[in-house]
């Protein structure tokens, strides 16, 4: 009988493609998707380094299934990523009745690792300091028919302060444009009408081979790939963005007008101090010249809250920054020391009471931008690609929800025959700093929504349960 499985996230979007790896691993060994609400046979966390956080949820998760996994000596529990390689000893440490702890660079080695525990019992340890082959090459199971991440590179060359993670991904390694091309023609074909392009910093991409202009050179080549709807990227670091890259994104009609760019800090003292390699007055600059060439083009960003010797000052220079900015979306985090990071061990580490307050104003200024900058969107009209279609619970209408062009979600009332990877017109007629609300106009049948009913139909179970995902960026 088929062993079941779940997969657990906490991370970044590089996490959570690695998962669809993980997943494609444990499919291709014969194992199952777990059904909703029933106890999995083998549980794998994929984990995150870069927040406090993350730890803290992988250690509760840990002991919850500590009785479970003494009551049924057969369940296999499995813990990878980036805390894994951070951590190797510390996890069997804290629970001993780990059965494998894998880390960044041998995703691939999971299903082996698993036999090997089960077989010997015995916990399994198996850490690689650098890769050997990349990810792409290993089997997926996609957690969506219609849409794709694609990594380009993995790896980080940067040296930012707070991060830990060019130490437990090692140094950028890029893959060959025509193996991109190759997986993303792939994915086309079998129905896929959006991807992703992934990177630590994605437009350092081909910098340290000389490839002046290579990601610009990218996009460009990927959106000429017949039956592509849409591109995306994440993330770019501001130190690295140039504008051929904007060029590209203006004479590509299928990449986004959409650019999540880092900020950070509005500090230039932090931001010296983070070791950013750049400055507001450039961070500004990129911005404005984005704005330029693409008007409608919305902007989201990553901001951390009390990095260490961060004044009342600094964080006013943030909050001065975000205002100027007019981020339709930033994602907010608290400092937290990271073990490992020369900021870990800087001196002023600033008090918990203080960034709490501090992150409590940031977040309250940022939801009233967002909140200005959506409500602008109040009549016009957005193509919006359909994600999910949801029942309520009051009754028997039910909402559709998709991502608009500029990456805004967008919710509207039911249309029948819609289905996800649809398009539909839509619009805008209410907006909250969150989400936009519309009528639909028109609705545009594609490839994607032919993938989902397929998948839909050939499907042997649910894709796996992918849970606590934030966007985390260094």
């Amino acid at each position: 009988m088929a062993r079941t499985y779940l997969v657990e996230t906490y991370g970044c979007q590089m996490n959570v493609h690695d998962s669809e790896r993980i997943a494609g691993l444990l499919d291709a060994a014969g194992h199952i998707p777990v059904q909703a609400g029933e106890q999995a046979d083998i549980v794998v966390f994929n984990t995150c380094a870069v927040r406090e956080n993350a730890d803290n949820k992988l250690y509760g998760n840990l002991s919850f299934l500590a009785p479970i996994k003494k009551a049924n000596p057969s369940l296999q529990i499995a813990v990878g990523g980036c805390l894994a390689q951070k951590d190797q000893a510390t996890i069997l440490k804290k629970a001993p009745y780990v059965d494998v702890v894998f880390g960044t660079h041998n995703v691939g080695s999971l299903p082996v690792l698993l036999e090997r525990a089960r077989i010997e019992e015995e916990s399994q340890i198996e850490i690689l300091e650098a890769l050997e082959h990349f990810p792409s090459t290993l089997p997926a199971r996609r957690f969506s028919a219609f849409t794709a991440w694609v990594s380009i590179s993995v790896g980080c060359n940067n040296t930012c302060t707070f991060c830990i993670v060019p130490t437990l991904r090692g140094v950028e390694k890029d893959r060959e444009s025509e193996d991109i091309l190759n997986e993303v023609s792939a994915l086309v074909d079998q129905g896929v009408i959006e991807i992703t392009l992934l990177g630590q910093n994605v437009n350092a991409y081909g910098v340290e081979a000389g490839k002046k202009g290579a990601f610009a050179q990218l996009l460009r080549e990927v959106g000429a790939i017949n039956g592509l709807e849409r591109i995306r990227f994440m993330s770019p670091h501001p130190r690295d963005f140039t504008d051929d890259v904007i060029e590209a994104m203006v004479e590509t009609p299928n990449v986004m007008p959409h650019l999540h760019m880092p900020l950070q800090s509005g500090s230039d003292a932090i931001l010296q101090t983070m070791r950013r390699s750049y400055r507001t007055e450039k961070y500004l600059g990129i911005l404005d010249r984005v704005r330029t060439a693409l008007p409608h083009a919305m902007i989201t960003t990553d901001i951390i809250v009390g990095f260490p010797g961060e004044t009342e000052e600094d964080f006013q220079g943030t909050m001065d920054i975000a205002s100027k900015a007019e981020f339709a979306a930033a994602y907010t985090y608290k400092y937290s020391i990271r073990p490992g990071t020369p900021a870990g061990i800087m001196p002023n580490q600033v008090d918990e009471k203080v960034v709490g307050e501090r992150y409590t104003r940031l977040h309250e200024h940022l939801q009233k931008i967002s909140l200005t900058v959506n409500q602008r969107a109040i009549g016009t009209t957005h193509r919006v690609m359909v994600n999910e279609i949801e029942g309520r619970r009051d009754g028997d209408r039910g909402r559709i929800t998709g991502r608009s062009e500029d990456f805004r979600l967008v919710h509207f009332e039911p249309i029948e025959g819609v289905r996800p990877g649809d398009f539909v017109d839509v619009e805008i007629t209410e907006a909250s700093a969150h989400y936009l609300i519309g009528n639909p106009l028109k609705v545009t049948a594609t490839r994607g929504g032919d993938a989902f009913e397929a998948r839909n139909k050939e499907s042997s179970g649910p894709a796996p349960t992918m849970l606590g995902i934030p966007t985390v960026k260094s």
